[in-house]
């Protein structure tokens, strides 16, 4: 019988009998050493990893295509997932970032993904993702008000969507998956893709987006509920504030891309994302509900 990991219970990933190169793998901002070795990824194991996991298992046994499939960990202690071809608008972002068919796509897709999620429950003995911020800051405030629906993924931004053909077909990359609502993991996406951010700090080809208009398609695309749409931008000044709190203490915690996103002043966009919300609110709040 093949061992098991024994933080994960995750099985020991067999290698085929011909070995392969390392390729590095390049995007996001913070998981280091992440490589293709053939038709694999190996990546490090991180702090939500028995959580991660699960959700992996589940999400292949109910024949969900939209996630990489988990095959072990090798004798590196790495995680072992299969590699899902495609694009990624990774950096420096492709033309296509402002394409509405694909921000279509994307909310119909987060759609499939989360009904499918909707089903899994945590297994005994894995706790939910605690978040990044040490538990004890009493200036943290508290996570959004509204009850949990599913395990999202909670980083839909353009490195972890993968495209085929136009139309998102995958998610990767689900070290911050935890519970939440569903309008929770929907304001997550419009961060990226309406996107989120005070002008000055979006990339060029966002800049000049009309934002409150593309909130309406994804959500549109989603199927978001009135309800939960009245609630989409008191839901991201309330993570703004609060990853605000999370990424400092992950950066002097963790070090790493962390410290690195820090110190360049992630901070400070934070601060003037929440500003930017604060000022724009109204708006996005009346092309969502908009008859």
């Amino acid at each position: 019988m093949t061992p098991s990991d024994p933080v994960t219970g995750t099985q020991r990933y067999a290698e085929p009998s011909e070995t392969e190169p390392e390729i590095p793998l390049v995007g996001g901002d913070v998981t280091e050493g992440v490589v293709r070795v053939g038709e694999t990824v190996r990546r490090p194991i991180g702090a939500n990893a028995p959580l991660v996991h699960a959700l992996l298992r589940y999400l292949e046994s109910v024949g969900f295509q939209g996630a990489p499939r988990l095959l072990g960990i090798d004798a590196a202690g790495r995680e072992v997932l299969t590699f899902i071809h495609g694009q990624v608008a990774a950096r420096p972002r492709p033309a296509w970032i402002a394409d509405e068919r694909r921000l279509v796509s994307v909310g119909e897709f987060l759609r499939e993904y989360d009904d499918a999620a909707a089903g899994f429950t945590l297994p005994e003995g894995i706790r939910a993702f605690q978040g990044l911020a040490a538990p004890q800051d009493p200036d943290r405030p508290p996570p959004p008000p509204y009850p949990v629906e599913l395990v999202g993924h909670m980083d839909v931004s353009p490195d972890n969507i993968v495209f085929r053909d136009g139309r998102a077909v995958a998610l990767i990359d689900f070290d911050l998956a935890k519970p939440v609502s569903r309008v929770d993991e929907v304001q997550n996406a419009m961060r990226f893709w309406a996107p989120f951010e005070d002008p000055a700090d979006r990339d060029p080809l966002l800049r000049d987006v009309d934002v409150p208009r593309r909130c309406r398609i994804l959500a549109d695309a989603y199927g978001l509920s009135d309800i939960d749409r009245s609630r989409v931008v008191e839901v991201a000044v309330l993570r703004a504030r609060r990853i605000w709190f999370s990424m400092r203490y992950i950066a002097q915690a963790e070090g790493g891309g962390w410290a690195r996103m820090w110190e360049a002043g992630v901070g400070d966009e934070i601060k003037r994302r929440e500003a930017w919300l604060e000022r724009n609110g109204a708006a996005i709040e009346a092309a969502l509900t908009a008859a």
